[in-house]
């Protein structure tokens, strides 16, 4: 799409349109009383007879047609008091009226007394106004029929019908009109034949054919004519060539008020909000000081809706007032779309409900500000209100206003009325209709409704395809989506950027590279590669299937890099455990000039999560604060689970009860937080006074409780939980809550339950819950259950090395070393290795990471001698390596050496190197702590009388005085 550089003219840019709109409103005051003074035009005709005034006054209403009609009908021919010239006219106003209101009937009448008559039969005006009758009532099949019947044709008929068809929007048959009249006639194409030729090439956004007929209007010498000239600037716009839109308008030597308004227009839909607020200005401003009439006002509100400007949106409802135009059905429909899409719903409320002169188009508009704005109830309630009061009959755009907010299974009730509703009164024929039905049913969540709907489709469109392949890609049955492109693509229909869009997202949730880098050749083939809703797609599979290098790479290629691009590669990193690549990214992002949204922080604050870095999350809450982000629920859920993340649960307690709107996921958050930390106690009195606000939990507050129950110990409390969350709260348990029962009970020593449990499951248990009970076998010594437990895990994860450590562990606890052999050597075959234990921490806005055994840092020497004297100190108040925690075949004093060369202990030395007396130490480790670190540790806190918090990849330990939080149950 060509863009236009520069705004017609250079005052575009001296000051903003608002203050031009305000400045001028002077001036307008003194066109607008200049124009109302002016003489009413004389609307009668040069005949004063009596019968002819009162027909002209019955053709003023629709329903004095009939009327007039019959007036007309009931003169002699014999002893006419109207002679023919008046008759002739009397009919060709009847005629306009029938046109005008789309009275087909009284216009057919009307034609059979014409077409009776030997004096009018074959009158030129008459049957013109025949011809434009027809396609005016919306049947240009009786205009081509009349049209067809005439023994010579002049070109104000061929006119009336290219303009008949072109009007009815059979733009094909307009131009092969337009083309016959050119090859077959003598005559040549006018002023008036042009713009509906031209509104056709629009229509069919044929490029090529309109520039050969603007050329044929040069040629002509009619591309001087304003109405021409009107007609190319909407082309152009309508065709998205913008700037070729400017050439004409600034080439035009006289412009009327609907040049200006065009032009606009052109602005406004190809996206220069900005360039249309100016060019509206100097409408204003310009030498014929053009007053505003309703087609500005309702093409300048919408660019106002559309960029959020209430203040300038409230500027021109002040103009309209001013105008007398506020009460124009079509400006109050575009005022109510205004204050709806500026968030102003209340005020838009206020307009609709005083407004006595309601269409369906101002139903519609609130019902949509309803929808948009996601308040299920104030939407049905206005559907519903709407009948009762049954001015105005829903449409299908009623219909697709208020499906958009039904996107959760609770909603799945009103959903099947509006269902019913839609079937009683046909508007499920409609295709767009039945494909945002399948849609809303998937969100929904009932994917059986939405297969129903489209089997029940007689003719299924690509659109509908894609409606029930997005369905199952987007709600949790990715497979079923692949089933359903394969059976579109047999069916002999071909796929579209959406249903490429949705088979990669697909394939994304499968975690299916390989069918991934298939679809991603075969866009390369189409040339679709680089559309940028497929980019955000194909980043989205690499990053969900752990290549983010190859995202890295695509994101780099392209040209136009989108904050939705950039949004989705950040939170790539962090969802793919590299947070610092997440933060230098939005740094760049932020360096390139590109404005950051809610998304782009809240994968910020991701990253500081998962580095633990409090001190930049600190930094990222502040930058928050100043962009007025943290009051965002989203933004208030990250911080809380970052600084609960850091380690630091007070701080995020207090971020917590200083927002003001708190829903589920903030509860969510703050509870899972204290789950983390092992307060179990604190968290469910959380969730006591949460249900005492009034909050319904879901699904995720469960996990967070049940977590809660799990590290603390809790385990009576988390079994009544799980069984109130079923029978109280009618939630049913997921995988993930099974989960935490498992490791709970696992923990607890109770292995047979876990075991009976994970055998009693709706569902299979996945790798997760096996190696959870794995470990605790380990923990308990339990080599019979535990040996059963790991044939499981190998049989779905037969590649993962983590598995076959917990297994040499579980052997090597038990002195099983022929067996740790066995199970090491197995690992060396298949060509895996495990993962070294890492601990980090961050001081002075820099993270220091320490790798177990590995004595390269710089400092080690002053790093080992810290230890040497911390272990001296410690050893006096009862320190003892427990050797138990180094499993290895070796002997007592080698297993004490590797002990000291844990990771945790190099980060606590350093630690306390660098850092004041009495600040608090935070550590993180990437494996579960060992029993030798977790007791050094306490004792470490309270020979240096300082706070240490040790995340590992389990829970938080806050190490105080020669205790833990855990209570030494982890």
């Amino acid at each position: 799409m060509a863009l236009v550089a520069h705004p017609p003219s250079p005052s575009h840019h001296r000051q903003s349109p608002l203050i031009t709109i305000r400045t001028t409103y002077q001036r307008l005051n003194s066109s607008i009383s200049q124009t109302t003074s002016l003489p009413q035009t004389n609307t009668s005709t040069k005949y004063h007879l009596p019968l002819l005034q009162q027909l002209t006054s019955l053709c003023q209403s629709k329903q004095s047609l009939p009327q007039a009609l019959t007036l007309l009908q009931q003169q002699n021919p014999h002893h006419e008091t109207l002679d023919s010239l008046q008759r002739k006219e009397a009919i060709g106003l009847l005629l306009q009226a029938c046109g005008r209101y789309q009275d087909i009937e009284t216009g057919r009448e009307v034609h059979r007394m014409v077409a009776s008559s030997t004096l009018f039969h074959k009158d030129v005006v008459i049957t013109t106004r025949l011809i434009t009758m027809y396609s005016m009532c919306g049947s240009p099949l009786d205009s081509r029929l009349v049209f067809d019947g005439l023994e010579k044709k002049n070109l104000f008929q061929w006119n009336a019908m290219v303009s008949g068809y072109s009007r009815n929007k059979l733009y094909e048959e307009a131009l092969r009109a337009f083309i016959e009249l050119v090859l077959q006639t003598e005559f040549k194409p006018d002023n008036f034949t042009f713009p509906s030729v031209i509104k056709a090439c629009g229509g069919i956004f044929d490029v090529g054919l309109g520039q050969g007929v603007h050329g044929m209007t040069a040629k002509l010498g009619v591309l001087g004519d304003v109405f021409v000239c009107n007609a190319l600037i909407a082309f152009y716009g309508k065709c998205g060539l913008v700037d070729e839109a400017v050439k004409v308008f600034d080439y035009m030597s006289e412009k009327n008020l609907v040049s200006w308004n065009s032009m606009i227009c052109v602005f406004a839909e190809n996206g220069f909000a900005q360039e249309g607020l100016g060019l509206f200005s100097e409408m204003i401003k310009c030498e014929k000081s053009f007053v505003p009439d309703v087609a500005s006002l309702v093409t300048i509100l919408p660019i106002c809706a559309g960029e959020g400007n209430l203040e300038m949106g409230m500027v021109f409802h002040g103009l309209a007032v001013k105008l007398g135009l506020n009460q124009e059905l079509m400006v109050k429909n575009a005022l109510l779309d205004m204050y709806s899409k500026c968030g102003c719903l209340s005020h838009a409320k206020g307009l609709f409900d005083k407004d006595n002169n309601k269409n369906v188009v101002s139903w519609n508009t609130m019902i949509g500000g309803f929808a948009t704005q996601g308040d299920t109830r104030g939407t049905f309630y206005l559907l519903r209100k709407m009948q009762v009061e049954g001015r105005e009959k829903t449409n299908e755009v009623t219909i697709l206003n208020v499906l958009p907010v039904c996107l959760e299974r609770s909603e799945l009730l009103c959903l099947k009325e509006l269902h019913a509703y839609s079937i009683r009164h046909g508007f499920h024929y409609d295709q767009l209709v039945a494909n945002a039905f399948i849609a809303a049913y998937a969100k929904c969540g009932s994917l059986c409704s939405s297969q129903l709907m489209f089997n029940g489709m007689e003719t299924k469109t690509v659109s509908s395809w894609n409606a029930l392949i997005g369905g199952y890609a987007q709600n949790g049955a990715p497979r079923k989506a692949l089933e359903f492109y394969l059976q579109m693509i047999s069916s002999g229909i071909k796929p579209d950027r959406f249903s490429l869009g949705s088979l990669l997202l697909a394939c994304s949730h499968m975690k299916s590279l390989r069918f991934g880098k298939e679809i991603h050749g075969y866009l390369i083939r189409i040339g679709l590669e680089t559309d940028p809703f497929i980019v955000i797609s194909l980043l989205s599979l690499y990053i969900r299937c752990g290549k983010s290098a190859s995202a890295r790479v695509l994101f780099e290629e392209m040209e136009n890099k989108s904050l939705v691009s950039w949004n989705a590669l950040i939170a790539g990193y962090s969802q793919n455990g590299l947070p610092d690549e997440a933060l230098v990214l939005f740094r760049q992002m932020l360096s390139d000039g590109i404005q950051h949204d809610e998304i782009s922080i809240n994968s910020v604050f991701g990253a500081c999560s998962q580095l633990s870095a409090l001190r930049l999350g600190k930094e990222a809450h502040c930058y928050a604060l100043k962009a007025h982000l943290a009051e965002d629920i989203f933004v208030g859920c990250s911080i809380i689970d970052m600084y609960a993340k850091s380690g630091c649960i007070e701080q995020a307690r207090r971020v917590f009860e200083k927002l003001r709107d708190k829903d589920v996921a903030l509860w969510n958050a703050i509870i899972v937080g204290y789950g983390l930390h092992g307060y179990g106690k604190e968290a469910l009195e959380l969730f006591e006074k949460m249900l005492a606000f009034g909050m319904k939990p879901d699904g995720f507050t469960f996990v967070g409780i049940l977590m809660a129950c799990c590290h603390s110990g809790l385990v009576e409390e988390g079994l009544k939980y799980f069984n109130d969350m079923q029978n109280f709260h009618g939630i049913t348990p997921k995988l993930e809550h099974y989960a935490c029962i498992v490791d709970m009970l696992g923990r607890a020593g109770r292995l047979d339950e876990s075991l009976r449990l994970i055998n009693e499951m709706p569902d299979e248990p996945d790798a997760g819950i096996w190696s959870s009970l794995l470990s605790s076998c380990k923990t308990f010594n339990a080599l019979d259950i535990g040996t059963k437990v790991a044939e499981k895990l190998f049989e779905l994860e037969p590649n993962k090395a983590e598995n076959y450590v917990l297994l040499s562990n579980l052997f090597a606890a038990s002195g099983k070393w022929d067996d740790v052999r066995r199970v090491r050597q197995k690992m060396k075959e298949v060509g895996l290795q495990k993962d070294a234990g890492r601990s980090w921490i961050e001081l002075g806005g820099k993270v220091y990471s320490f790798m177990a055994g590995n004595t390269s840092f710089t400092g080690s020497k002053q790093m080992q001698n810290m230890w040497r004297r911390l272990e001296e100190k410690i050893r006096k108040i009862g320190y003892k390596p427990n050797t138990d925690s180094a499993l290895h075949e070796l002997a007592e004093d080698e297993k004490i050496e590797v002990l000291r060369g844990h990771s945790e202990k190099q980060a606590i030395c350093v630690g306390l190197l660098r850092t004041s007396k009495g600040e608090t130490l935070r550590i993180n480790k990437n494996l579960r702590i060992c029993v030798d670190c977790h007791n050094a540790a306490k004792l470490i806190s309270k020979v240096v009388e300082r706070e240490i918090v040790i995340r590992d990849n389990k829970r938080f330990h806050h190490f105080r005085n020669g205790f833990c939080s855990c209570g030494d149950y982890w």
